[in-house]
């Protein structure tokens, strides 16, 4: 079993950054996929980062811009955040999958002001 709890998130203006922070209660090593999903009012939940075997991959909306990390010590997911624009504001999800198994954390609230 795996449970995960976000943190992070704030009120930013156009072109801040922010790194948010997904501790597992689980261990988060082997094949563990990580990923970063985001939901906005009205919106479908949406891809934002995923990390799996060591390689990254990030949606087109926030590719060069998001980074996506793992500290396996401290069974960590960082997204670090740079230019950030109000468009990506949303409610920020960490994803876990394992053994089959898909968990997904509460959320962190993300805004960013013109």
């Amino acid at each position: 079993q795996v449970q995960l709890a976000e943190s992070g998130g704030g009120l930013v203006q156009a072109g801040g950054s922010l790194r948010l922070s997904c501790v597992a209660s689980g261990t988060i090593f082997g094949s563990n996929i990580m990923g970063w999903y985001r939901q906005a009012p009205g919106n479908q939940r949406e891809l934002v980062a995923i990390s799996s075997g060591g390689i990254t991959n990030y949606a087109a909306s926030v590719k060069g811009r998001f980074t996506i990390s793992r500290d396996n010590a401290k069974n960590t997911v960082y997204l670090q955040m740079n230019s950030l624009k109000p468009e990506d504001t949303a409610i920020y999800y960490c994803k876990a999958t394992r053994g089959g198994a898909i968990y997904w954390g509460k959320g962190t609230l993300v805004t960013v002001s013109p």
